[in-house]
């Protein structure tokens, strides 16, 4: 009996590291299929689709794998495509921004089921987004003031992933495995 759960645990650890994997590779192939680089200063930012699957993931499998998910997603997709300077900064910064979403989306046993708190959590972790990538930059550059022109980037970037996500995730919602 010990044998058989220490086995069905075992495939259980798999099977859950195998879905990290796949949602950290979604939210890499989101970042860099669509990526418009934003005539903003010299560092506006991107938009792409990365931080839409970044809010999908976090709503759908909580906070443990948005984290995971939009860290190595992002943080992947930093080094590969030009950008690896950002990379630690993307990691911190988008880790934590899928551990706020999926820690508030699933909050009191919701599931990422409420509208209301999904919504919500995407909202409040723009100020964690927003002040992630300020404080990194600001350490990259020596300045408090060069920051600020990627705000509005960010903030944009953030929109979007708000507008792709919230309906992808209330036609997801009506599929039976993520109820």
């Amino acid at each position: 009996m010990q044998k058989t759960q220490s086995y069905t645990a075992s495939r259980m650890k798999t099977f859950d590291l195998i879905v990290t994997s796949m949602l950290a590779s979604l939210v890499f192939v989101a970042t860099l299929l669509l990526n418009i680089k934003l005539p903003i200063a010299a560092n506006g930012g991107l938009i792409h689709l990365g931080t839409a699957m970044l809010f999908i993931v976090s709503i759908l499998f909580g906070p443990k794998k948005g984290a995971i998910a939009g860290a190595v997603g992002m943080g992947l997709f930093d080094i590969v495509g030009g950008w690896a300077l950002w990379a630690p900064i993307t990691i911190l910064t988008r880790g934590l921004q899928g551990f706020v979403i999926g820690k508030i989306a699933w909050s009191n046993g919701r599931k990422g089921n409420s509208f209301k708190f999904n919504l919500l959590a995407m909202i409040i972790s723009i100020p964690v987004t927003v002040a992630g990538y300020y404080i990194g930059e600001s350490i990259l550059y020596h300045s408090w003031i060069i920051p600020l022109a990627s705000i509005p980037g960010d903030l944009v970037q953030c929109a979007v992933g708000i507008a792709v996500a919230i309906p992808v995730c209330a036609m997801l919602k009506k599929v039976p495995m993520f109820k």
